[in-house]
């Protein structure tokens, strides 16, 4: 995704794109009609048009790259910043194509310290508690449904591995959706839009999240918070390390109940959903903080009245 791909105004929200600078010694790619021929100094257009930032969208920084006149910008206080950092400020996400060691070594965040992971802690068991009182009548309709229409031999756990942090396995625990034999052939499968292997009651539940609640013991004892990273099976988590540059590294934070990528991308099925969703857990681990734990609960409360993005 480039500058001139964010065409939607809800892409632009914030930022007023006035045109593209030709750097000399590097082809253009970008629209030529969109390219602004400068008759001056590039301070001095900047200073004109009330440019309060430039964005370097430059493949090779070492290619004629304007030293002097960026930093005569800087110094006549206008922001520079680069691409990836830019995208991650306006999407909400880290660009897997824009990402280079670099810049994860030298951009700001990914703090982990004990006073952070000890306000976490507190933040996770608290919320846990909280709703686990309030949701404790939504749970015991989910095991007597379950029951109704599968017998009172159905399980009603559903226990699954999943890899938690520092790659870390763990028993996930949920409320069964699925049919017992959903995965008879022993093969791991994503849950599809219409899976017909989901129950009644578990379409339901499913909606709701109500099946989700069961993590909230996970998160008691330790093995996830309450926000973080979407917890993935083993099998996936292999092959999309594989595929996907970077991916392993969202088990560096406790997988969650529910997350950044969750709200901000629907249920994802395929090595492409797989792809969006890292980018927006790499902004999240990036960015952690506990206003953002308690800003993504708050939009976790609307996917849940809504049903947005469940499956």
């Amino acid at each position: 995704m480039t500058l001139s791909q964010m065409r939607r105004k809800t892409d632009r929200i914030g930022f007023l794109l006035l045109g593209y600078i030709h750097l000399r010694g590097v082809a253009d790619k970008v629209d030529p009609n969109k390219i602004t021929t400068l008759q001056m100094p590039l301070k001095e257009y900047c200073l004109n048009n009330e440019v309060d930032e430039i964005v370097l969208a430059i493949d090779d920084s070492r290619k004629s790259f304007p030293v002097q006149e960026l930093l005569d910008c800087k110094m006549s206080g206008i922001e520079i910043t680069d691409l990836a950092s830019f995208f991650e400020r306006e999407s909400g996400k880290v660009k897997l194509d824009l990402l280079k060691p670099s810049w994860l070594i030298l951009s700001g965040g990914f703090k982990k310290n004990v006073y952070t992971a000890i306000v976490k802690r507190i933040f996770d068991v608290s919320v846990s508690l909280i709703v686990l009182f309030l949701t404790w009548p939504f749970m015991l309709f989910s095991v007597c449904a379950i029951k109704i229409e599968d017998g009172l031999a159905a399980p009603v756990i559903y226990k699954q591995i999943r890899i938690g942090e520092d790659g870390k396995p763990y028993f996930v625990l949920k409320f069964r959706s699925m049919r017992i034999d959903a995965e008879k052939a022993g093969k791991a499968k994503w849950a599809d839009k219409n899976d017909t292997r989901i129950t009644k009651v578990g379409s339901i539940i499913r909606k709701t999240r109500f099946d989700e609640l069961p993590q909230l013991f996970n998160v008691l004892r330790g093995e996830m918070s309450f926000v973080g990273p979407r917890p993935e099976r083993p099998e996936f988590v292999i092959k999309l390390s594989e595929k996907i540059p970077y991916y392993s590294e969202r088990h560096r934070v406790k997988p969650g109940i529910t997350g950044w990528a969750q709200i901000r991308y629907p249920y994802g099925s395929s090595d492409k959903d797989a792809v969006e969703k890292l980018q927006y857990d790499l902004y999240y681990i990036k960015n952690y903080s506990l206003f953002m734990d308690f800003l993504i609960m708050l939009q976790t409360a609307e996917v849940i009245f809504f049903g947005k993005g469940a499956r």
